[in-house]
């Protein structure tokens, strides 16, 4: 697993770049060679913030931890990634590495889940990123789809959990 260090204006030391990648290495049973993980750090108030993302392929796992120390959140953190991947495993063997459950001793299980699927439609207006907020925050939701007029492809703004906004647009 490839592995990029990010520390937002603090120094990240190599003694912790060592403990990350020892740490990070548990999860490698799970991933193809093409996996790559980014552990962001930053300073809290009173805490130290860690962010970790896993990307392989198109699966993409991130766990956002605050601890005391940067250790103490790398460990929830991954543990918290591996929660996600052992949660949803039956969906995900056939994306991770060939056999990765089966090495700690699971056997797959016979029957695939199946979702519960809401379906919904609505016609996208035409609006700009504040305007579908304020819309978003009328009808009460997390997250809001709708035609972005400065692109003219669709886009969602989302609530993030410190009380901003997000913004995601599609990559051509």
């Amino acid at each position: 697993m490839k592995i990029n260090i990010i520390g937002r204006k603090i120094n990240v030391r190599e003694s912790f770049k060592e403990t990350v990648e020892k740490k990070l290495a548990k999860l490698d049973k799970y991933f193809k060679d093409d996996a790559s993980a980014y552990v962001t750090m930053s300073m809290e108030k009173n805490a130290e913030r860690l962010e970790v993302t896993v990307t392989s392929g198109a699966l993409l796992f991130r766990a956002e931890e605050s601890a005391d120390t940067f250790v103490n959140a790398l460990d929830t953190a991954v543990d918290t990634i591996e929660r996600q991947i052992r949660k949803n495993k039956t969906r995900l063997e056939k994306r991770l590495r060939e056999g990765a459950f089966r090495e700690i001793g699971e056997q797959p299980e016979e029957f695939e889940e199946t979702f519960n699927i809401r379906e919904k439609t609505f016609v996208m207006k035409p609006m700009t990123p504040e305007e579908a907020i304020l819309q978003m925050n009328l009808i009460g939701h997390e997250f809001f789809m709708f035609e972005n007029s400065e692109t003219g492809n669709a886009a969602v703004v989302y609530k993030r959990k410190n009380g901003g906004y997000g913004l995601i647009n599609p990559e051509k």
